[in-house]
């Protein structure tokens, strides 16, 4: 196992690399977000339900070809069909999940804006989102502007064990579970002085060689 320290030998060389600036260029676009229209962030919505156990690349693929017209007019089936011939996990469920999530389609900005912690927020798209989990909430908030929540998916938490940080990578998360974590997370961030959505786009270079939303 890699000492904790080695991380942050490794994030401090991607910090004065040519790496730093592809991710302040992403959380630029993610800040961006606050200016956008509903129908963006209803389609961010869609991509991170889209993201739920699977590759985000096939997502960010999927979300280009169901541009918000289609993510609102189009039939559970050809949205399903959309999914699959993408070779995309569980179409059935995310078709299922996208359509039902439409009657957020015209205030999903305003809903979640309307809180005045991040976290509150989360909690909101946990309980009343079909298909967002806390993973994927996170994930939401972060590409639409939120800076101090962490996305824990498979490759930052594989870092995390690989490094030290936890015993072991969990095969399932619960709240309790998530919430623990993410204060360890947040404790890598502070250590670093960045926010959480920084980190996570350095920790999922380092696993993954790309810088993704």
């Amino acid at each position: 196992m890699a000492s904790k320290e080695k991380l942050f030998n490794l994030l401090n060389e991607l910090k004065a690399s040519k790496i730093n600036k592809i991710v302040k260029q992403r959380l630029r676009e993610f800040d961006s977000f606050k200016n956008k229209s509903n129908e963006k962030w209803f389609s961010e919505l869609c991509f991170c339900i889209l993201t739920a156990n699977s590759k985000a690349e096939t997502a960010l693929v999927i979300q280009k070809e169901l541009e918000y017209n289609k993510l609102i007019n189009y039939s559970q089936e050809k949205i399903s069909n959309c999914i699959r011939k993408n070779k995309h996990r569980f179409h059935n469920n995310k078709s299922k999940f996208i359509v039902e999530a439409r009657k957020y389609s015209n205030s999903i900005k305003k809903i979640v804006n309307s809180f005045d912690a991040e976290k509150d927020a989360r909690e909101w798209l946990v309980k009343n989102v079909k298909g967002i989990g806390y993973k994927e909430a996170s994930h939401f908030l972060r590409n639409t502007g939120s800076k101090n929540i962490a996305i824990l998916d498979r490759h930052i938490l594989n870092l995390m064990a690989e490094y030290g940080f936890i015993s072991e990578k969990p095969k399932t998360l619960n709240k309790k579970k998530y919430l623990e974590i993410e204060t360890i997370f947040e404790g890598i961030a502070e250590k670093n002085q960045i926010p959480s959505a920084e980190l996570d786009l350095f920790m999922w270079y380092l696993k993954t060689g790309k810088v993704l939303k």
